[in-house]
Formats: C-alpha cells, sequence, structure tokens
C-alpha cells in the first residue's frame, strides 16, 4: 500500500511514517522541512520513501507536492494529515498573527491536504486527519488551538458524510496528549495552568500513542481516540449537562490557580 503522510518529520506523523514502511508500505512524506537525521532513519528503515518539502497552509503547494509524490511512487491508498502546531497562552496574550497561524496550519492545513488528496482515494482510499481531545473539550490557553481542532473535528464529519458514496473511508484522531517534541516546547514555554488541566485526560508517550492510532486505522472507525482515560474524558463532556462539565473544568482550574 502507498500511504501519503504530513507532519513527517516529526512527533506522531514521523512514527506514523516508520511505522508503515516497517510493515512494507510505501511512504509519501511532506513536512515544512525534513532534518538530515529525519531523512536518514525514514530511508534507513524503508527506502520506499519519496520526500516532498512543502507548507501544508499553501493549498497549490500541497497539490503540487501530492502530485509528485504520485509522479514517483503512485497514488496513495491512505492519507494521514499529521502537520499542526500548537500554543498555550491566554486569548488575551495571543495576538493576531499566531492565532492566524495556528488555525491555518491546523485547520486550512487539513482541508488543503484533503482537497489534494481525496481524487485519489475514490474507491476504496482512506483520509485521516489528526484532531485532538482539544476538538472536543476546551482548554485554558487554547483558543486558537481549541478553534482548530474543533474546525478539524467538524471538517471530518462533513467529509465522512459527502465522501462515503464515493467510496472514500473517513477518520478523525483525537489524543490526549502526546509527548513529541511540540507538547514538550509547549511545556516550557506554554501556560502552566494549560498542562495541569490537562492532566485530566491524561499524557501518552509517543510509542504507544502511534501503535494505537495505526491500529485504529487499519480497523476503519470514524472516531479513533487512542486511550480508554481519553474515550472516558470525551464520553464524560458529551452526555454531562454543559453546567456540570463547566463546573467541573472551573473546579479544576481554580485548583490549579491556588496550587501555583
Amino acid at each position: 500500500m502507498i500511504a501519503l503522510v504530513t507532519g513527517a518529520g516529526s512527533g506522531i506523523g514521523n512514527r506514523l511514517a516508520e511505522l508503515l514502511l516497517a510493515r512494507g508500505d510505501e511512504v509519501i512524506a511532506l513536512d515544512i522541512t525534513f532534518s538530515d537525521v529525519a531523512r536518514a532513519e525514514l530511508e534507513k528503515i524503508g527506502p520506499a520513501v519519496h520526500f516532498e518539502e512543502v507548507d501544508v497552509r499553501d493549498g497549490d503547494a500541497v497539490k503540487a507536492a501530492t502530485d509528485a509524490g504520485i509522479a514517483a511512487i503512485g497514488a496513495p491508498r491512505l492519507v494521514i494529515n499529521s502537520a499542526g502546531v500548537v500554543i498555550a497562552v491566554p486569548f488575551e496574550e495571543t495576538d493576531e498573527e499566531a492565532f492566524r497561524r495556528v488555525v491555518d496550519v491546523n485547520l486550512y492545513g487539513s482541508r488543503n491536504v484533503a482537497a489534494a488528496t481525496i481524487p485519489h482515494l475514490k474507491n476504496g482510499g482512506h483520509l485521516v486527519l489528526i484532531a485532538s481531545l482539544a476538538g472536543f473539550v476546551a482548554n485554558y490557553g487554547y483558543s486558537a488551538y481549541c478553534s482548530s481542532k474543533f474546525g478539524v473535528v467538524g471538517l471530518a464529519e462533513v467529509l465522512r458524510l459527502e465522501e462515503k458514496p464515493n467510496g472514500v473511508a473517513v477518520s478523525v484522531v483525537a489524543p490526549p496528549e502526546v509527548m513529541t517534541p511540540m507538547v514538550e516546547e509547549e511545556r516550557r514555554s506554554g501556560s502552566r495552568l494549560t498542562g495541569e488541566l490537562k492532566q485530566f485526560a491524561g499524557s501518552m508517550e509517543l510509542e504507544p500513542a502511534a501503535q494505537a492510532i495505526l491500529k485504529g486505522i487499519d480497523d476503519g472507525g470514524f472516531l479513533i481516540i487512542p486511550t480508554a482515560r481519553g474515550r472516558g474524558t470525551r464520553l464524560l463532556n458529551r452526555l454531562t449537562p454543559l453546567k456540570v462539565t463547566h463546573a467541573i473544568s472551573d473546579r479544576l482550574l481554580s485548583k490549579a490557580q491556588k496550587s501555583g
């Protein structure tokens, strides 16, 4: 099978690309940039990998990169959009440029990848968009990130409806916090309160997260939440009256503020 993976230079996307190559799949790997180490590691695992450096915010460039990958190794039957960015800063401290960048990468990037690849997935292909539990549950400091990830979940829901008659399966992945370089940087520079509130849903190391995500993709379900605790958090948020969920989050925030 040929897979196209964005965000393949680091984090979840990189590990998913490695797992796909390790099992014998061919991979079109996209990212805004690839380090020499990332390229070498992917090529060592499986030589059937083609690299394209592209900014997912640019729809025309994403289409060109997709077309180049297809010309090199063939059309994908699996597409995983894992490119994403995060900031954890209170809304009043988030300027327009920073807010727009997060939404453009996470939401418009998902749109651009879907637009470039869906025509190649007709009759049996699978599109996977990586969202987050922050696409269902709000968190302190996540005005831009939650806005983008709520949008990714909504986009996936619509695409599932529209593309099912065309034979395109759609999945959305909503993990809790996964320990990637992006999250490590967030912990260093972001709001302490964001991290405190995320402990309700828990955190995952990269390897079990990637393994669980790939299994969920292989199983073909629409919503993939790779931990029982994460699934419980989403279920609680969905079934509990809004007044109650707000009371829980307000209490957690108050406790975190007092502990700081």
